[in-house]
């Protein structure tokens, strides 16, 4: 059964953004157009393959397992059509990276600025979010994550710093109220601020590590605030007395330099490795993508 392409790529935008709207916006289309594409799709295929409810739009199980198998395949067909840019001067074409906030906000500042100056005719889509996802499913090219778990099909590649380390630290008065705390089992009497990832999961245990030693706690504390939305907030509420924080340093390091935040147990502070870059080895690599890995590496 024959579907058109383009209405194979209008219901998965759809069903990637979850609603008409927001997929309009990522495709540069209009609300209407999609949902008359979906609505000729799922004539032609005779099953209905979204949910629609004024407030939301899911998935059916028809539309789940057709997307298992379609964003793979129309990844495939983009990196089909991206061959032909071997044949430019330049590469040019979209790379969509899926990242999380503290990659966002700590890694890419210091890449993309120069990526995008020596390769003006390729566009970045930056996706920001904590989560661990199908990246190809997804519709990604690539993936910044913290570990190396990765599938088998995956090519992890270094990519920004590679050593980096959880700070802790609180405000001057706050700890001139609550006392310094001189060993990490101290913190247990803090207030804490600790966030949560999208999965539902705290930011806990912290761990703290010293001469070998190891010691994680489970801390607790009036705050707690999404990770991926919201970091910001813990920051400026530790600045305004509100507990003790545990962050990337890198995050902390403008607070910590100007004395907002005075450092808590520096000498237990632990390094963990730095991100990587990954994407899949199943396809050929698209000319932005290795114009992106020729960057970093060059």
């Amino acid at each position: 059964m024959k579907a058109n392409l383009a209405d194979l790529n209008a219901f998965l935008a759809v069903a990637q953004a979850r609603g008409f709207r927001d997929a309009a916006r990522t495709v540069g289309s209009s609300a209407s157009t999609l949902s008359e594409a979906v609505r000729r799709l799922e004539a032609r295929l005779g099953v209905r393959l979204l949910h629609r409810t004024t407030r939301s739009v899911v998935p059916t199980e028809a539309g789940t397992r057709l997307i298992e198998r379609l964003a793979p395949a129309l990844g495939e067909v983009e990196a089909a059509l991206d061959v032909v840019n071997l044949f430019r001067d330049r590469p040019a074409g979209t790379l969509k990276l899926n990242v999380p906030v503290s990659a966002a906000r700590l890694v890419l500042p210091s890449i993309l600025p120069g990526f995008l100056a020596t390769y003006p005719d390729i566009q970045v889509e930056i996706v920001a979010e904590d989560g661990f996802v199908d990246m190809v499913a997804s519709g990604c090219d690539a993936g910044i994550r913290y570990d190396e778990r990765l599938e088998q099909d995956m090519i992890a590649v270094p990519i920004g710093p590679r050593v980096q380390r959880f700070a802790t630290a609180a405000a001057p008065a706050y700890l001139d109220a609550r006392g310094r705390p001189t060993h990490p089992r101290e913190l247990l009497d803090h207030a804490c601020l600790r966030g949560r990832f999208t999965s539902g999961a705290l930011t806990s245990p912290w761990e703290f590590e010293r001469d070998g030693e190891i010691v994680r706690i489970e801390p607790q504390g009036p705050l707690i605030a999404s990770v991926s939305g919201a970091a910001d907030l813990l920051v400026d509420i530790a600045v305004a007395g509100g507990g003790v924080i545990h962050l990337f340093e890198d995050w902390l390091r403008p607070v910590l330099a100007n004395g907002a935040l005075e450092a808590v147990l520096p000498d237990w502070w632990q390094s963990f490795s730095g991100p990587f870059l990954y994407y899949s080895g199943r396809r050929l690599v698209p000319p932005p993508l290795r114009a992106f890995l020729d960057f970093i590496h060059g």
